[in-house]
């Protein structure tokens, strides 16, 4: 279950996460409860933040695997650290100060945004040059444990915070928690890094990594089926925080709550994960976008906080199955100089989405009911599984098997197998 922190690169890793990750989400809270504030508890004004924060993924997380894949991932980690760093104080200083205005937040969220979209392609990257293809997906599972800890974590303290102190100092807390991996990054050593296949600089590298996803008619579907449970399901930071304020009439420690409960369901399924010993299938990732589709459905529909604080638990492992389930299929799936493009392009399906989503969610919220993000995210996250995996049985008789990558060695795999009543049909 914890083979992969046998690894003291990645044993530094871990420990700085951990550390940075919970003022992240300590951020995250303050900077939603931020909004709502000062926009008078304006849903709409949460999904501009959100668009704002996600939307530079459309245009730079491909580039960003363009850069993990040609340069030097540790280096360029840390120059993302400083940049997030330094958004995190710039608006704590304005809000302990009692100057933040509304457009100052949105603003730093698109700076951050920037500064995101490039670090998280080279972040997923870099895990297998930490500790190799053995233990490549203990280590995925692993770093959503991480990150699900976190999760846990930073909602509840940043709530408390709120009302003991304000969102300013919550911002300040953030900003230097990010010298953890900062320093974390400093302190590897980089002879004990697994050497990878760097590609070299060429032209057209972000055309060949969308030539190469839409050559592999299995990455086709995951992808897009990725794209829009990501666009419209997971609207969490968005549903829950006007769900406390304007449903149930809470403040952000209630806030805090509700995502605490939602991370410990998304810690259960990393922790499951964790100790899967196989590569997950098509079939896992499927049959988990379809319960998560009806398990956040449920959660739209009960009719108190505490029947939502407790679907929030089995809705958050399913979340957590589908997204790492994905990501394993296509770390496991693709060779090491393209790996970086097609984690950004995944990256891109997963938050590019959210500048559609958040505000088509936020302003439903306000003009039908602050439940409808949640109806409708579930409602078109069980549709879109179900006609994914309807798609695949008739169409492409896809599966996972096992292919021969080098002589002498074989990795798991997605493969397309010749399905032969799909070959009849299709002639």
């Amino acid at each position: 279950m914890f083979a992969a922190l046998r690894t003291r690169n990645y044993r530094l890793w871990a420990s700085g996460q951990i550390v940075s990750l919970v003022g992240t989400w300590m951020q995250r809270v303050a900077q939603d409860w931020l909004v709502l504030t000062l926009s008078g508890g304006n849903g709409f004004a949460v999904g501009i933040v959100m668009a704002l924060q996600f939307g530079p993924t459309l245009l730079l997380s491909v580039w960003g695997g363009v850069l993990a894949d040609r340069y030097d991932k540790r280096k360029l980690l840390m120059i993302t650290q400083v940049f997030a760093a330094v958004c995190g104080l710039v608006l704590g200083l304005l809000d302990v100060g009692n100057v933040v205005e509304l457009w100052h937040v949105y603003v730093i969220a698109f700076v951050l945004g920037c500064s995101s979209a490039i670090d998280a392609p080279v972040r997923q990257s870099f895990t297998i040059e930490m500790v190799g293809e053995e233990t490549l997906s203990n280590a995925i599972a692993l770093n959503s444990m991480t990150f699900n800890m976190a999760r846990i974590i930073g909602p509840a303290i940043s709530g408390v915070l709120i009302t003991l102190v304000g969102t300013g100092w919550v911002f300040l807390i953030n900003a230097a928690s990010f010298a953890a991996v900062f320093g974390a990054l400093i302190a590897m050593r980089a002879k004990d890094l697994f050497a990878v296949e760097r590609a070299p600089r060429a032209k057209g590298q972000v055309r060949a990594g969308f030539s190469y996803v839409w050559g592999r008619p299995d990455l086709r579907v995951l992808l897009a089926t990725v794209f829009v449970v990501s666009t419209f399901g997971l609207n969490f930071p968005l549903s829950l925080a006007v769900l406390a304020r304007n449903s149930f009439g809470s403040g952000a420690d209630a806030y805090g709550l509700l995502s605490t409960t939602l991370a410990v369901g998304t810690l259960l399924g990393a922790t499951l994960a964790a100790r899967r010993s196989t590569t997950p299938r098509l079939r896992l990732f499927l049959g988990a976008v379809i319960a998560f589709g009806v398990f956040e459905l449920l959660v739209g529909l009960m009719p108190n906080y505490l029947l939502v604080a407790l679907l929030l638990i089995p809705t958050g492992a399913l979340n957590l199955t589908f997204s790492t389930s994905a990501m394993n299929i296509l770390q496991m799936s693709v060779p090491s100089d393209m790996r970086g493009r097609v984690m950004g392009i995944y990256m891109l399906c997963f938050l590019g989405g959210t500048p559609i989503g958040s505000p088509v969610l936020g302003w439903l919220a306000d003009v039908l009911d602050p439940r409808a993000p949640l109806v409708v995210g579930g409602v078109v996250s069980l549709l879109t599984g179900v006609i994914a995996a309807v798609y695949l049985l008739k169409h492409n008789g896809l599966r996972i098997g096992v292919s021969r990558a080098a002589p002498g060695r074989r990795l798991p795999s997605l493969e397309v197998t010749s399905n032969p009543a799909v070959a009849s049909r299709n002639g």
